[in-house]
């Protein structure tokens, strides 16, 4: 299963667009903590976890980490957030003050699996309504949408002089994955505004 996300795209007149996404799905992975270094930015010991650069985890059953711990357990997804993989073993969270901290518990890593895009294919349509006309378009084809499978990211973007020439103001979107095997999947849709540059 795959999560469908709803969310607005803002893209600036004059401006280069660009939005960099994940394709989280099932299983949900536990990933055991055995360490962490005291000193920050907090630095915690998650043996072969396997996770691909800014791919986000929750921090869960480790209520003596204030500040990275979820606050609830399934986590809400304001407890998710990116890490930054230091080596196969390592990841580190950016900002956290680990300063203190002592390992007293056994706790976990939460996080959705990294979906494969090996072979997949991408497409993004802007409507000016649903079902209505197509105001833009991007996809692998034409080098809008970049799939990276080491990375695990999907690249959004539109160059500087072609959202300058952006003529329409509002739409809708959807973003679908083609995989190889033909499976379309809904990764996510929602309106899209588009703005002037305050400094030009």
């Amino acid at each position: 299963m795959t999560m469908c996300h709803d969310f607005d795209l803002r893209i600036r007149r004059g401006a280069t667009f660009r939005r960099v996404l994940q394709w989280a799905s099932e299983p949900v992975l536990f990933l055991p903590v055995s360490g962490l270094a005291a000193t920050p930015p907090a630095r915690l010991t998650v043996p072969g976890h396997g996770l691909p650069d800014g791919w986000y985890v929750a921090v869960v059953s480790l209520p003596e980490l204030k500040g990275l711990n979820a606050t609830q357990d399934p986590p809400s997804a304001a407890d998710y957030r990116a890490a930054t993989v230091l080596d196969a073993d390592t990841l580190e969270f950016d900002g956290v003050n680990s300063a203190g901290w002592t390992l007293r518990s056994t706790g976990y890593l939460r996080a959705y699996t990294p979906a494969p895009l090996a072979g997949c294919v991408a497409r993004m349509a802007i409507k000016d309504r649903v079902g209505g006309s197509v105001l833009l378009e991007l996809n692998t084809g034409n080098g809008g949408i970049v799939l990276d499978d080491i990375a695990k990211t999907i690249t959004l973007s539109i160059s500087a002089s072609d959202t300058a020439a952006l003529a329409w103001k509002r739409g809708v979107y959807d973003l679908e994955i083609e995989s190889a095997d033909g499976t379309v999947t809904l990764l996510a849709e929602g309106n899209v505004r588009v703005g002037d540059e305050v400094t030009t």
